[in-house]
């Protein structure tokens, strides 16, 4: 037995333009969060290199720039974290 589909014209496009709709909003969901992850990565990777600049620094350096070695990834990270 077959399976017949006596909707009204206007039903069936109806219902491939909601599915074709959904497609296409899954697709750019989907690159939305593509988006946001590479940016949070890349924040990320900013960060890391700026603690390691830091680190780098001498004592005295670091303590003209008012910062103790224990401090430096609280400084990089204090708009992130309250600790």
């Amino acid at each position: 037995m077959s399976y017949q589909d006596f909707s009204h014209p206007s039903a069936v496009l109806s219902r491939e333009i909601t599915a074709t709709r959904n497609f296409f909003q899954a697709i750019g969901i989907f690159f939305a969060q593509l988006g946001s992850s590479m940016t949070l990565a890349a924040s990320a990777e900013q960060r890391f290199q700026q603690v390691q600049r830091l680190q780098a620094k001498s004592d005295a350096e670091l303590a003209a720039m008012n910062l103790r070695r224990d401090d430096i990834v609280h400084a990089v990270f204090k708009d992130l974290y309250y600790v």
